[in-house]
Formats: C-alpha cells, sequence, structure tokens
C-alpha cells in the first residue's frame, strides 16, 4: 500500500517528551511504518511507571481527527519513561528532543544524553522559541555537529510545514539526511532556517493574525466581517483571525505572542501590535480571566456554538448572523465559479457599506507584505521561503510574496504606505515587477544577496519528484478550461484534469473536462490538484435548484451526463491515474473510482456519503463498490449486504489504510504517497511503468446482484434501527432506495451490465429526490450548514 522507502536515513528513531507534540510526532513515524521509542517522566506508581508515554498513545488512538492512519499503527510505538529506558538510546540514530519549553530541562537531558547515545547518532528538538546556540552552549564540539532544530507544527499528521534549523556548527551532511527523511519518508514540506527567533512561519503567521486583531477593532468590524475577508477571499482558511484564535486556544495564542515578543529584536514591528500594544489585548485578558478560552472551553470571541459573538466596541455578546455585505456575497460568488477573489477585496467597493471591508483588507495586507519583506535577506534569501512556511504551515493558499505578484507591486507598495509602513528595499529591487517568473518552460523565484540590488532569478527550490501543481501550472497553457476545471498537457504526452471550482464541487463543466480528457487522452490521463481537498462532491446548490423546480429529467441529463464522463475515462485505451489528496468523497471519489490505479496521499478521506443528505451515488459509486466487493468476497448476498451498509452509513475511510478496510483503496494495485507533492510525480512514473509493462484496457463490468429476498433482511434491520431509535423514518426510504441498486427485481440472482447499473443509480436518485425529507436535509446543509435527520 505505502510507497516504498528504500535507503531510510534514520531507521532507529526514539521520541523524548509524551506531551501533544512528541506524541503526535511518534505518531507521524509510525504513520511512515517504522518503529519508535516514545519516552517521558517515570510515573510514581510503580505499577504503572510509564503511564505519560503509554496514555500518550492512548490519546493518539481516540484522538480527533485521527492522528494516526489506524489504530494498528500505535502498535509500532513502544513506551518508556527516561530514568529506567535511556540504555535503550544507544541503539538510536535519531532522538528527537519535545520536551517542554525549560532551557534548565533541555540541557539536563542533552548532558543525560551524551553519556548513553551512539557516537554518530542525530539529536534534534522541536523548540520553536529557544535558539540553538542557547540550547548546546555546554555541550561539545561533537554534540553540537549532530545537532539541529526539527520544529514541526500542530497536528502533526496534517500541517506539512517542518522548519529545519542548523547551528553554526551542525554538520551539512546531517542537514541533508534530516531533510531527506522529513520529505520523503515522514511526507513533510521542509523549509530550511535560520537560527534567527520564530524562524519563518510563526514569525509571518502570528504577526498576520495580530495585525488581523488590531485592524479589525480600529475599523469597527464585527468579528463575522473581518472572518469572512481575512478568510477564504484571501485564500486564507476560513476560520479567519477570530475563529483560528478560538480554534487554538486564547490561551495558547496569548502565550506565543508573548513569547514572540521576548525573543524578537526590540525594532521590530511585531511590537506594535504584540501583546500589549495591540487594542484587543485587554479584551483577551478578559476572557482569559473568566475562563473563555476558546472551542475547548465553550468559546471565546465566539459562544454558544457561535450563537453569539463578542462586539469589538463594547466587550459584549451580541448575536451573529446579522451582518450581510454585498462584497463578501461577491466574493464568494468570485469563488464559486472558481476565481481568485483576492483582488477584489482590495478594489474599490461597489457599495459605500463595504468600504470598511476593503480598507481593512488593504491595511491588514499592506502590513503582512510588508513586514514578510523586510525579513528578506536578513532571514531568508528567497521569498519562496516565507511562502512555503505560509502554505505549508498556515493552509495559506498563496505565500505573501505570491500574493503580492497577483496584486502587482506598484498597488503593493500603495496599501503599505495607507497602512504607515515603509516598502522594504525588496519591493525597490530594481527591474522586478514579479518574484516569480516562468520561463523555458520553468518557473523561476528571486534570491537576493545583501546589497538587494537585482535579485538572482533561479529555479524554484523543491526536492526530488517534489511536483507542486500550482507552481507547475504557471508554466502551462491549458488545452481546455471553463470555470469549473482545466485540462492540461504534461511531459511525456500525458493529460492533466484538474478541478478547480470552490471545494472542488463538481458541475456539468467539471464533467467536461474529464470526457475531453478521454477523446484527448495523449498517452495517458492523471486526475490530480494540490488544493486542500480532491473534491467534496457534486454540486448540491445546483441540485437543490432542480429539484425546487421538480426538473427530475434536467437531474437525470446531469447524472447521464457524469456517468458517460467518467465511463468514457475509464474506456480510454491509455492508462488513468487518479492522484488524490484530502477529501475525495461523493462525487469526487466516483470520479477516482473509474481510474485504473489510485496513488493517494495518506490523509486522503475516501467515501460515497449521499446519504446523509437523502440522495444515493448517482455517478457509478454503489455500481463500483459492488464490483469491488464482489471481486473479495465472490458472494453476490454478502457483497450486496457490505455495499448496502457503508453507503447506508456514509462510511468513510480516514487514511488509505482505513479505506481499504472498506474497499475504496485497493493495496494490490493502489498506492500510498507520505508526501502530497510526491503524487504528481509518482502518477507520471506509474503511467510509463504500465506501458513498458503492456497495458490492458479497463472493461465495463458485469455484475451479479442477489435475489430479491435479501430485502426483506434490509427492511427489517432498518424497522429495528427505527425502533431502538437508531435511524429515522427516512433513513430507512434512502437505505432501500440503495436496496433497490444493488438487489435484484427478480427472486433468483440476476447479472446485469454496467448501463443497467448506472440506470437503477439515477432511478434511485430521482425517486428520492422528489421526497420533502430529501429537499429538507439538502436544503439545511446547503443554506444553513447543518446537517439533519428525519
Amino acid at each position: 500500500m505505502m510507497s516504498n522507502f528504500s535507503d531510510i536515513p534514520f531507521s532507529s528513531i526514539a521520541v523524548i517528551g509524551a506531551g501533544t507534540m512528541g506524541s503526535a510526532i511518534a505518531g507521524q513515524i509510525a504513520n511512515a511504518g517504522l518503529d519508535v521509542l516514545l519516552l517521558d517522566m517515570p510515573d510514581d506508581d510503580a505499577e504503572e511507571v510509564n503511564r505519560r508515554s503509554v496514555d500518550a498513545v492512548e490519546r493518539l488512538k481516540k484522538s480527533d481527527p485521527p492522528a494516526l492512519f489506524s489504530k494498528s499503527c500505535a502498535e509500532r510505538i513502544k513506551t518508556g519513561n527516561i530514568r529506567d529506558d535511556m540504555a535503550k538510546l544507544a541503539e538510536a540514530d535519531w532522538i528527537i528532543e519535545a520536551v517542554v519549553e525549560r532551557l534548565d530541562i533541555k540541557k539536563t537531558l542533552y548532558k543525560q544524553l551524551a553519556e548513553v547515545i551512539p557516537s554518530d547518532a542525530v539529536i534534534t528538538s522541536n523548540t520553536s522559541t529557544i535558539p540553538i546556540k542557547v540550547l548546546v552552549e555546554d555541550m561539545d564540539a561533537e554534540f553540537r555537529r549532530r545537532f539541529a532544530i526539527t520544529h514541526y507544527f500542530n497536528p502533526v499528521r496534517y500541517m506539512r510545514l517542518l522548519e529545519l534549523v542548523e547551528g553554526e556548527d551542525t554538520d551539512p551532511a546531517i542537514m541533508a539526511r534530516l531533510k531527506d527523511m522529513n520529505d520523503r519518508v515522514l511526507g513533510k514540506g521542509v523549509v530550511q532556517c535560520r537560527d534567527t527567533p520564530g524562524f519563518l512561519g510563526n514569525r509571518v503567521g502570528v504577526y498576520a493574525l495580530q495585525v488581523g486583531l488590531a485592524e479589525a477593532y480600529d475599523q469597527g468590524l464585527s468579528l463575522e466581517h473581518a472572518d469572512a475577508v481575512m478568510g477564504r477571499p484571501m485564500g486564507i482558511p476560513k476560520t479567519g483571525v477570530f475563529g483560528l484564535y478560538d480554534l487554538i486556544g486564547v490561551d495558547l495564542m496569548s502565550d506565543v505572542v508573548a513569547t514572540l515578543a521576548t525573543i524578537l529584536p526590540a525594532d521590530d514591528a511585531f511590537h506594535a501590535v504584540g501583546e500589549t500594544q495591540n487594542p484587543v489585548a485587554s479584551m483577551i485578558a478578559s476572557m482569559l480571566a473568566d475562563g473563555h478560552k476558546g472551542d475547548k472551553s465553550g468559546g471565546g470571541f465566539y459562544r454558544q456554538e457561535r450563537a453569539l459573538m463578542i462586539d469589538l466596541a463594547s466587550g459584549k455578546l451580541v448575536n451573529t448572523g446579522e451582518h450581510p455585505s454585498a462584497l463578501i456575497d461577491k466574493a464568494n460568488a468570485v469563488m464559486a465559479a472558481g476565481d481568485d477573489a483576492l483582488v477584489l477585496m482590495i478594489s474599490p467597493p461597489d457599495d459605500k457599506a463595504d468600504a470598511p471591508l476593503v480598507q481593512f483588507a488593504r491595511r491588514v495586507l499592506g502590513k503582512v507584505f510588508a513586514y514578510a519583506a523586510s525579513l528578506i535577506p536578513s532571514v531568508t534569501t528567497t521569498p519562496q521561503d516565507i511562502d512555503d512556511a505560509m502554505k505549508l504551515g498556515f493552509n495559506w493558499q498563496k505565500g505573501p510574496f505570491e500574493m503580492m505578484d497577483v496584486i502587482g507591486h506598484d498597488t503593493v507598495r500603495a496599501m503599505i504606505a495607507e497602512a504607515d509602513m515603509t516598502p522594504p528595499p525588496v519591493l525597490a529591487a530594481r527591474n522586478l515587477d514579479m518574484f516569480y517568473q516562468p520561463k523555458d518552460g520553468a518557473l523561476l523565484v528571486a534570491s537576493y544577496d545583501q546589497s538587494m540590488q537585482a535579485p538572482d532569478m533561479q529555479a524554484v527550490n523543491l526536492p526530488p519528484r517534489t511536483i507542486r501543481f500550482h507552481m507547475l501550472r504557471r508554466c502551462l497553457t491549458p488545452l481546455q478550461r471553463n470555470k469549473a476545471a482545466s485540462l492540461y498537457a504534461l511531459d511525456g504526452d500525458i493529460r492533466l484534469v484538474e478541478f478547480h471550482s470552490k471545494a472542488n464541487a463538481l458541475t456539468d463543466e467539471s464533467m467536461e473536462i474529464v470526457a475531453a480528457a478521454a477523446d484527448d487522452h495523449g498517452r495517458g490521463i492523471i486526475v490530480h490538484n494540490d488544493a486542500q481537498h480532491f473534491s467534496a462532491g457534486v454540486d448540491l446548490t445546483a441540485v437543490l435548484a432542480l429539484i425546487r423546480d421538480q426538473d427530475w429529467s434536467g437531474i437525470d441529463a446531469f447524472l447521464t451526463r457524469f456517468q458517460d464522463a467518467v465511463a468514457a475515462m475509464r474506456d480510454a485505451p491509455v492508462p488513468v491515474i487518479a492522484a488524490p489528496s484530502g477529501l475525495a468523497i461523493g462525487g469526487g471519489f466516483e470520479v477516482i473510482v473509474h481510474a485504473d490505479e489510485v496513488i493517494a496521499h495518506g490523509n486522503s478521506v475516501f467515501g460515497l456519503v449521499e446519504a446523509a443528505v437523502g440522495v444515493v451515488p448517482g455517478g457509478g459509486g454503489v455500481k463500483e463498490t459492488m464490483r469491488r466487493w464482489l471481486d473479495a468476497t465472490d458472494d453476490p448476498a454478502e457483497a450486496a449486504w457490505k455495499t448496502w451498509m457503508q453507503i447506508g452509513y456514509a462510511r468513510t475511510g480516514t487514511s488509505p489504510e482505513e479505506s481499504a478496510k472498506m474497499q475504496y483503496f485497493l493495496p494490490h494495485r493502489d498506492h500510498m504517497e507520505m508526501n502530497r507533492d510526491k503524487l504528481l510525480a509518482s502518477a507520471m512514473e506509474r503511467i510509463a511503468a504500465i506501458h513498458a509493462k503492456g497495458y490492458k484496457q479497463s472493461l465495463a463490468p458485469e455484475l451479479t446482484l442477489p435475489g430479491a429476498g435479501l430485502r426483506q433482511k434490509m427492511s427489517e434491520f432498518m424497522d429495528k434501527g427505527i425502533a431502538d431509535g437508531m435511524f429515522f423514518p427516512h433513513d430507512k426510504t434512502v437505505a432501500m432506495a440503495v436496496a433497490s441498486i444493488v438487489v435484484s427485481d427478480t427472486d433468483a440472482p440476476e447479472t446485469v451490465s454496467e448501463k443497467a447499473m448506472f440506470a437503477r443509480e439515477r432511478r434511485a436518485f430521482i425517486d428520492l429526490a422528489k421526497t420533502q425529507e430529501t429537499l429538507e436535509r439538502i436544503a439545511m446543509l446547503m443554506e444553513k450548514g447543518q446537517s439533519i435527520r428525519n
């Protein structure tokens, strides 16, 4: 299932410190298929001396979202304590220190390690605040040579950034081994940082949050408006600034801000928006004093599950959901069409009421741009490092320098001036109007020396086999494009289908591009994008409109076009590889199951979730799930039952390993990549390998359905569930619609064609769409973001 690792840089790994970060780091090592030793302080209870590390592993197994690919990964984590098990470190070749951020404790531990670890063992610290030169100032030259900082971001499984920091004495060969290990084996996006305060991610990311707090207050915005602007329209996660504060924890954010204030230079611009100077600081102090620490404690800036929020002007609680905005509505429409809303947010508004929102966006971005640019060349020589840190560590879609290129440097300089900041030298570099420039099929990025004259343009710095499609795309011209998807030609005469609508929801336009790839297929087809999620399914807003219009023929036509497109892609006379990451559910998964092979990121979530909104998969999902269970069981009744259960329960697999249990991922032919940036390279390599072996075109399947008697068992199961309070009446209606697809209409088993299975799916979908209960489920989800049972 997993990509094969050859020449693993480290094979005997230990983590010291079983807190949130240490245990999560150990969990990611276990996810990669490696054994790891997790140590912490001994417990006073002699019978449970390893309680701290044992409990940490139990927390990993119960975490939500899951920290482990599967609970079985926990078996690779061996537990112990630093009093009784230090001798075991004599066999370790990499020791990761993740203890509390106290210098005295770390220094004591390093001296203990020096007495037991091998002479060639590498030691790294997960610190985010203490410089290397301070950490190892008491250690000998040999220890310093083998020491570095590996700063992971939380949650470790999902946050891609690894800040790798070398000291003055760190051996470059060791840095290369650590970079390779984290990139290739642990799946991290590695940014090498200088040993400067805050490194890159937190330094820019926390500054941006603090600016957002201050500017929202100064502009008199509601939390909702500030978060809506400083969210998806800017390419920043939808939580925005106040929502992210609540999500991380107001107390933890306060600690991070206070720490940065103590370690950053006195003249750093951070101090102007830090803890004491920020106008929201007193409000935060009051919240913490009252026990309001964010989502984990019943709310922070937002309360009662976001029904209430703090009014920044008065400090009182007010209702949410009462602040419409023409600008935000327009931005949502732009994003739904698959376009970038960034320029819109800093342009003169159509409605004067939205002027404060534009002012907020311009001042926030102006300050963030100025701050990020001020770090060159003292902290890093290239914009790419800062952009990568923000994309990989804070889930920004674009880094600040990529944003500046989109907006235009003249406009950026004006925004910086409006924000009462001075443009740093990097924005005055001669003869440069773009930090990134495509040239001869490669993407170049600026690199600066201390003179800050015209920069040297160099190819973007990426590890071997790393392709970030959003970067590669800047060097390509689409063969075909619409608002939802594009078709590209890659090297080797390979076609790539990219979805790029909002949440990559699938529409008729999406399937037009899939069908176009089937027609203009080259030597192979790859379906891939490097958005946060591959696809969250079919665009239910469009489906809801058809239901309200009672346009049943329109629904049937849409489903037919969807089915025809995925079948045509599958029937293309070339290999078809799906390379997903993130959510690949509903219609998105139905595209995937019609590929010859899947190369999935370890954090891919697969499943058919349509039953939750009162419909059934209508793009071949039921057909393909039934086919796979038939292949696995060779028993039509068992295959139908398993298909019925997992589609009826809308089950998903939160990793390829979990998806394999549901036949959504097939380990005998599909592959997993730890690093999502390797997906595209792996897919291209698979197409070449398949051609070298000789490609066998896929055939449309015929399926054997069990006799109609199985429906009675299914009906009785649902009746009992309703009587026991587990199901609602419409759950049975949906479940029996699934049964109508996977169970024969005759008493005897029946062999049916793919075409017939497609027709069964469409019929069941439309029958459910005609019910009031399904209308209510879809409307509630799409219009109020809530799931209901009825």
